[in-house]
């Protein structure tokens, strides 16, 4: 394990033999990190955890989570005094200097036990440690850059459920419970008894894993042709993504579906869910990608209502067909899940789910056979792009979850087709044929390359992120109080009006002149929140969630290109791919021009080297960086040709396969409308390049744009312009 407070040497960022991109970047980054020790290590994090505990005390009753970040915060700052104590790397100032920060911490435990004389209890050498505690400590030595071991639940009954803790039951489903107390299983499609059991003294699970590890001509299941290609609202699936569609409806109910990302995983999984009638649908998914799926379904099923669950589930629908739960909350929810009685689920990055020790995959798995006692023949869908992380027996939970294999042996249609082939492992052809039978139970793979006629040579994929932390939620409180502003503003302007001219509801006019007033007040920029900085806090806010979705895709599809417009944002992004152990380059204003060019070549020669980060005024032209064909754009440009001119660095004459731009979202903010601009005066930018007179628009259209539509929100929320 790598000592608290310092990086592990392993987690080193991109740089040739020569120094290269190491010369320019790594000054830099030296001169940062000693303006910045102060923010580095457990400590930091300690510092965050326990004001957050002692604030929630201030307010009230102390929640069960509140106690669990207590009780670890107060362990991990004894064994960091511990370990500060013994540290012979470190002079006697600077172990002062964090003797005094842990005293500071320890203080405030103090005085908030005072508060709450029942958390003294948690402070004793011998008090239980929960397994939420034990996750929650991992979660925060990683969150230092510490590594640290996947906390292991004890079980001591093998067939026992998991021990579960913060139970909760949204008002909702209680209520849908009572509306419909007697829901019946369903039992019309009983799994097929398996005679002669000759295989039944063989151990097959390792063989079956191994049946991959040679290879094959292919690893997708023979499926049918699409039937329709139209979907709800006009909208039109791809070829490659009807034909699941279609295998679904003729009766297949387990798929893993590993598609490359940008090839429309998430609208298969749901029209396929349609087509079986696989409601109500669980999808249980990344924080991350929380949000796109409730704008996916909102999109391709329109018809069946989807909803989130946040936290405890307070604002959970009941009676939705879709429920869309993140990993970091289901160990809340798994109780009232598993009864709730889904005919279908989803697992979106079901690669998170490799390590059946982990608490998450124990609850997904205990979903799936709950889900399956319920109901026959459910849908059963594991999404990735990422099978296999380090090797062949990543598939063993996955296939869990499918119902293909239990604990020690295949299962159901897979054990009886293994039977009827007569074949044991003994046998020369028995590993072609297992790994023929499992892709038939439903592997489903393609590669952009194999699909190429069916997808554009280059799209924009928008991908929403909740911003449900601290930061999200002083931003939107921060664009409530310029709302106010413009409002105030607006009022003002009428109250001064001489002209006697009064106009019904929203007069837009003024609306307009407010928004211009407001853009070019350039008081407003030293005074308060504006549009500049609220996007730049947006940025900041999405950082660290487009870089872990960065990684996800350079872990699964290979070499990847990161933009955004602000250094600390490009920081966050490094500092998240040194924690997940991959190598990257970067692109910046300040470089020398012989560590850009090493940068460069580092990216697009070395295997390892999985992501280059770049800014996008320093590397939005004059670079070709076409061995990726996937960016992730984690900033909003304010024009469209900002954003174009970053895609053309890898959608450009050498690129085989298609593109995708993966452009980060921030939900509920002023960066879906600032989005939305972007995309109508791309339109526009269009129709003027083929000879129209309408003007390119700039960057000062987009800023004014998104004022008005602020203005114009807010004001429709007032009943006197209603």
């Amino acid at each position: 394990m790598a000592r608290r407070g310092q990086r592990q040497s392993g987690n080193t960022r991109t740089a040739p033999k020569n120094g290269g991109n190491g010369s320019g970047n790594g000054n830099r980054r030296g001169q940062r990190n000693r303006r910045e020790l102060d923010n580095e290590g457990i400590i930091p994090v300690l510092a965050r955890a326990v004001r957050e505990v002692e604030q929630g005390v201030q307010r009230g009753s102390v929640k069960p989570a509140a106690r669990t970040k207590f009780q670890v915060v107060a362990q991990l700052a004894r064994e960091e005094r511990t370990r500060v104590k013994a540290d012979q790397t470190i002079s006697e100032g600077q172990r002062g200097e964090q003797l005094k920060r842990l005293d500071g911490i320890g203080t405030i435990l103090a005085k908030t036990a005072t508060r709450d004389t029942t958390l003294l209890s948690l402070l004793a050498e011998d008090a239980d440690v929960s397994y939420s505690a034990l996750e929650l400590k991992a979660e925060m030595l990683k969150a230092a850059g510490i590594e640290a071991p996947e906390p292991v639940e004890e079980v001591v009954d093998e067939d026992a459920p998991p021990v579960v803790e913060r139970q909760v039951v949204p008002q909702s489903v209680i209520a849908r419970q009572l509306a419909n107390p007697f829901l019946v299983p369903d039992f019309s499609a009983a799994q097929p008894q398996v005679s002669g059991r000759r295989l039944a003294t063989w151990e097959l699970i390792g063989p079956l894993l191994q049946a991959f590890e040679y290879g094959g001509a292919s690893s997708c299941m023979p499926l049918p042709e699409a039937t329709t290609l139209n979907a709800a609202g006009g909208r039109h699936l791809m070829p490659h993504q009807a034909q699941v569609v279609a295998a679904a409806k003729e009766g297949h109910r387990t798929f893993l579906l590993a598609d490359e990302p940008g090839l429309g995983k998430t609208a298969q999984a749901l029209l396929a869910a349609e087509a079986a009638e696989a409601y109500p649908l669980l999808v249980v998914v990344p924080n991350v990608v929380k949000a796109n799926w409730a704008r996916e379904a909102g999109l391709w099923t329109p018809d069946h209502p989807v909803t989130v669950i946040h936290g405890n589930g307070g604002n959970v629908d009941g009676f939705a067909d879709i429920v869309v739960v993140n990993y970091e909350v289901l160990d809340r929810h798994v109780g009232w899940l598993g009864d709730f009685g889904f005919r279908g689920m989803v697992v979106d990055e079901a690669h998170f789910i490799k390590n059946k020790t982990s608490q998450r995959s124990q609850h997904v798995l205990q979903l799936a056979d709950k889900i399956r006692r319920r109901s026959a023949r459910p849908l059963m869908m594991a999404l990735t792009g990422t099978p296999l992380i380090n090797d062949i027996d990543d598939f063993r939970a996955i296939w869990q979850f499918l119902g293909w294999i239990g604990e020690n042996a295949p299962k159901g249609e897979l054990m009886a087709a293994l039977e009827e082939r007569g074949l044991t492992p003994i046998d020369p052809g028995f590993y072609p044929s297992a790994r023929h039978l499992v892709i038939d139970r439903g592997i489903v793979r393609r590669r952009k390359v194999d699909v190429a006629a069916d997808i554009p040579a280059r799209r924009i994929a928008d991908l929403p992120v909740e911003l449900d932390d601290e930061a999200g939620r002083s931003i939107r409180e921060a664009e409530r109080v310029l709302a106010r502003r413009l409002v105030k503003r607006y009022e003002s302007a009428l109250e001064a009006r001489t002209s006697g001219v009064t106009v019904e509801g929203i007069d837009h006019e003024l609306v307009r002149r407010v928004a211009t007033w407001e853009r070019e007040d350039t008081t407003t920029t030293k005074t308060g929140e504006n549009v500049f900085t609220m996007m730049r806090r947006i940025g900041q806010a999405k950082a660290g969630l487009a870089a872990d979705y960065a990684a996800q895709l350079a872990r699964s599809v290979g070499k990847v290109v990161f933009f955004a417009k602000h250094i600390d944002v490009m920081d966050v992004a490094e500092e998240t791919f040194e924690r997940r152990g991959l190598r990257y380059s970067s692109i910046r204003g300040d470089q020398t021009p012989k560590a850009r060019e090493a940068a460069i070549d580092a990216f697009l020669n070395d295997p390892d080297v999985k992501v280059i980060v770049c800014s996008l005024t320093a590397a939005g032209v004059g670079l070709n960086l076409q061995v990726a064909s996937n960016m992730v754009l984690a900033e909003l440009s304010w024009t469209d040709a900002e954003q174009t001119q970053a895609i053309d660095r890898i959608h450009r004459i050498g690129q085989a396969e298609p593109v995708t731009a993966w452009r980060i979202i921030a939900s509920q903010t002023i960066d879906t409308k600032v989005a939305e601009l972007i995309d109508s005066k791309a339109g526009l930018a269009a129709v003027a390049l083929d000879g129209s007179d309408a003007e390119v628009s700039s960057s000062v259209d987009v800023q004014l744009e998104a004022l008005v539509a602020l203005l114009t929100e807010q004001l429709e929320q007032q009943p006197a312009y209603a």
